[in-house]
């Protein structure tokens, strides 16, 4: 891939060479439609780059899905996920500190975000011993084994 990625630079390379020269036999009078130009190749370039990496993020997403799905492990710990759950702590904590400052001052604020914190810390798996997203898998709720060490 890094040869293919060398002649599309050494491709640009040429587009570049041949956009001066052109400016040099056509004069000032064009340049700014000869830099229009080749800034729309080297965009149609980047284009291409991102594209291509994209699209090989996400079919490596989609193969580790997919693995996931066939070991009977779906993945419910995704980024999103807990970006979200973090998202909403936070907009509930909002009337959640007012209810608690307007009926216990200080003291009744620190309880409030102290619940917030130990929710979220429980949630993205900070505490030892409990997964991430604080669920235990299947297997583990059905035989009510504790042991990561059991398959």
């Amino acid at each position: 891939m890094e040869a293919r990625e060398r002649a599309r630079d050494a491709e640009l390379k040429k587009e570049l060479d041949a956009t001066l020269q052109a400016r040099r036999e056509l004069g000032e009078e064009y340049e700014s439609a000869l830099v229009d130009s080749f800034l729309d190749k080297v965009d149609q370039r980047l284009d291409s780059v991102v594209d291509r990496r994209v699209r090989r993020q996400l079919a490596e997403q989609q193969m580790t899905v997919a693995r996931d799905t066939r070991r009977g492990h779906p993945r419910g710990d995704s980024w999103g996920e807990r970006f979200g759950f973090a998202v909403v702590s936070l907009v509930l904590a909002i009337p959640l500190s007012a209810i608690a400052v307007v009926n216990a001052d200080l003291p009744g604020l620190l309880i409030a975000w102290g619940g917030i914190v130990a929710v979220n810390a429980l949630h993205s798996g900070a505490w030892p011993g409990r997964p991430r997203g604080g669920r235990r898998p299947r297997e583990e709720q059905r035989s009510g084994s504790g042991s990561d060490w059991e398959g």
